[in-house]
């Protein structure tokens, strides 16, 4: 094991990606700690605010709202989910997170396994025109 491997990963060290709406932290992944079958991070939504409708072609993803309240609509299909309260996300299935509460949301997401490459392991499925309020 390598220092990398075994040292914690604070959510402020890592930028967020706001491509895809939200601000996206990945934690525990290959870059940041070599890990080969999978990847966990968080998700912080404001009150409004989304993450764009994709799917994860290799990966299942396992969503738990830590605070705040959320949406996710999978395949179209709204399932509402409140502090406490966790998910799963088949393979395949088109998914957006929603913060449909008054406050900011925090999600911790883990997928697996890791796609044969990492630009094969999320494809978008909504114009980025389309991503914004809910």
């Amino acid at each position: 094991m390598s220092e990398q491997t075994l040292r914690p990963v604070a959510a402020a060290e890592v930028p967020p990606d706001r491509r895809r709406g939200g601000e996206l932290r990945v934690l525990l992944g290959p870059k940041t700690v070599g890990s080969t079958s999978g990847f966990m991070g968080v998700a912080a939504l404001r009150p409004g605010e989304r993450i764009a409708e994709h799917y994860h072609p290799y990966s299942e993803e396992f969503l738990y709202v830590a605070s705040g309240a959320i949406t996710v609509d999978l395949d179209d299909v709204p399932v509402p989910l409140a502090t406490g309260e966790a998910l799963f996300v088949p393979v395949n299935v088109r998914h957006r997170l929603r913060n449909t509460g008054d406050v900011p949301a925090e999600v911790v997401f883990h997928l697996g396994p890791l796609a044969p490459r990492p630009e094969l392991g999320h494809v978008d499925t909504e114009l980025v025109e389309q991503r914004g309020g809910s």
